[in-house]
């Protein structure tokens, strides 16, 4: 058995010490008595706050089977649990340093809380993870590495004990001291306190519940939690058929950004919309029409991935961990696991609720100050609705494995923490790119392929708020940057946005090739090139950005349909 490094031992203690002395609480914390040691917070503490627009999101529960709804508690307690795994996954000083934050008061000492509870702890994910509780500056490995430990000794580690790579790249691991030694340690011995008790309420809404493949993957999945070997778990979510979709698990690998390979804690729990899922059902049959027609050689193509993709539109009822750290998603395309999706492909969700509430109280605004007025006609929610329906669907198409210097490898892997970033771009490029090529095909409305670029810029601009260092805002950048550069996108005399359309589909294209091709080639240093020419945000740009500081940049969701004391995170 291994011995994990805790806070508990005395490097450890001496660790936390140095943290709590950089964010002004040590001694509040360790019983010292100096003068000043109070906990400061951002003076624009209450501006912060006010990015986040507090929302009520719907979702309506009487479709539901009575078992399925009476799984529905057992469920939301599960995902509560995901939150605290992820405080931990987020900052391995979250445990003690919650405590000090929830005793905060005067002016702005509410906000600071409420700032800390959506940033999941005292960096702010809008600004490139500066504190704004305290000067400790983020770790970028997160909770998953020690704090001291860089990429170099992680890689040279693996250099002196090739038998440990495996491990060490897992997902599903996390790094710690043991004396001079570097482990890795399984989630479910890190977090065992917490998945166990996970495991049992997924097993109890397992017995209540009425959906025999919901039975099944709640079944599936609590073993997993204790076994850390999730892949019959995930095929068994792609076979849900019922009308509450789950979510819960280690997904994400955003958090960690030395590498890009830990994955983070999260759960969705969501009511499915029958009606809407079977009518967008029908674009995953052009799956392989896609894949085969993607503007790269025939070689880097990938065919193999599984072409089942279910489509389903949801509306949450309850989100927790990852899945609502600073700016909450408004769909997905999981499993990321290959093995899966070269079988049976990828479940594709689009949060319904979610999105028309980002749509209407930020998308909208966005667009009157971003482009030209006499085009907001062409700013249009069901051509929002489709163009993120067909990110997620682009996450499905492209390389997946790969060959490098004539290693069997994953796009995943070789490009460590860029991969987020150029994937995400990917997804967005290669979107827009499928539904010109299907209004072509007359499998859609032609409104939708000429509304798409005057929709797709601010809704670029909305993702660009995130902060630079936040995967989809950086590979937003990227993409406004080439776009400008193709002049497919040019300012206005009046300072606004306009896509080009006699360039803007070539531009598209060629963008879609480019980032498709860092992929296949597995080239670090060229993919790492690529987004220091191209992840520069333009004046143009940033004077926009400046324009919109008034809007917020988010939503703090309320979800009515769970008790009032289950809506809100702790």
């Amino acid at each position: 058995m291994q011995q994990r490094v805790g806070l508990e031992t005395p490097a450890a203690g001496h660790r936390v010490r140095a943290w709590l002395l950089a964010l002004g609480i040590g001694c509040t914390l360790l019983g010292c008595a100096k003068k000043g040691s109070e906990m400061q917070f951002a003076s624009d503490i209450e501006g912060r706050r006010a990015q986040f627009m507090r929302q009520e999101l719907h979702a309506n529960l009487e479709h539901l089977t009575v078992g399925d709804r009476s799984a529905v508690d057992h469920l939301i307690s599960a995902a509560r649990i995901m939150d605290d795994i992820f405080w931990r996954q987020a900052w391995a000083g979250s445990p003690d340093f919650a405590k000090h934050v929830a005793d905060l008061s005067g002016p702005g000492g509410r906000a600071a809380q409420d700032y800390y509870r959506i940033m999941f702890g005292p960096w702010d994910r809008l600004r490139s993870r500066q504190p704004f509780i305290g000067n400790l500056p983020h770790p970028p490995g997160a909770g998953f590495y020690p704090e001291d430990m860089t990429k170099e000794e992680f890689e040279a580690w693996i250099t002196a004990h090739p038998e440990d790579k495996a491990s060490f790249e897992s997902p599903t691991t996390v790094i710690r001291r043991e004396g001079t030694r570097l482990v890795a340690v399984p989630y479910s011995s890190e977090y065992g306190d917490l998945l166990r008790r996970a495991a049992s309420s997924l097993r109890t809404a397992a017995q209540v519940a009425s959906t025999p493949s919901l039975k099944t993957f709640l079944e599936s999945r609590a073993a997993a939690f204790l076994s850390d070997d999730y892949l019959q778990s995930d095929m068994d979510w792609m076979d849900l058929d019922g009308n509450l979709e789950i979510v819960i698990g280690p997904y994400e690998t955003y958090e960690d950004e030395l590498f890009g390979y830990k994955a983070s804690f999260e759960a969705l729990l969501c009511v499915v919309d029958p009606l809407d899922s079977e009518n967008l059902g029908k674009f995953k049959a052009e799956l392989p029409w896609l894949e085969a027609n993607l503007p790269i050689p025939d070689k880097h193509k990938n065919p193999n991935r599984g072409a089942e993709s279910p489509i389903r539109v949801v509306d949450e009822i309850y989100t927790a961990g990852d899945a609502r750290a600073g700016v909450p998603t408004i769909a997905f395309n999981l499993p990321n696991d290959e093995r899966v999706r070269e079988t049976k492909g990828s479940k594709k969700v689009l949060l319904k609720n979610m999105m028309r509430a980002k749509y209407d109280a930020i998308l909208v605004p966005i667009a009157e100050r971003a482009i030209p007025s006499d085009r907001m006609s062409d700013v249009d929610f069901d051509t929002y609705y489709h163009f993120v329906l067909f990110h997620e669907l682009c996450h499905g198409l492209g390389p997946g494995r790969i060959v490098v210097d004539g290693r069997e490898t994953e796009v995943r892997l070789e490009l460590k923490d860029l991969y987020a970033t150029l994937e995400e771009a990917k997804a967005d490029v290669m979107g827009a790119w499928a539904l010109h090529l299907l209004a072509d095909k007359g499998l859609m409305e032609a409104s939708i392929a000429s509304q798409l670029p005057w929709t797709f810029v601010p809704g670029l601009l909305r993702s660009a708020r995130f902060g630079i260092t936040e995967a989809h805002a950086l590979g937003v950048i990227c993409q406004f940057t080439y776009l400008m550069e193709k002049g497919a996108l040019v300012q206005t005399p009046e300072g606004r946005l306009a896509p080009v359309p006699a360039l803007w589909f070539q531009s598209i294209t060629e963008l879609t090739h480019d980032l498709t091709m860092l992929q296949a080639l597995g080239d670090y240093d060229a993919a790492k090139a690529w987004v220091d020419k191209y992840g520069q945000v333009p004046a143009g740009m940033q004077k926009i950005l400046d324009s919109l500081a008034d809007i917020p940049v988010d939503v703090d969701p309320i979800y009515t349909a769970v008790p009032q004391q289950l809506s809100q995170r702790r």
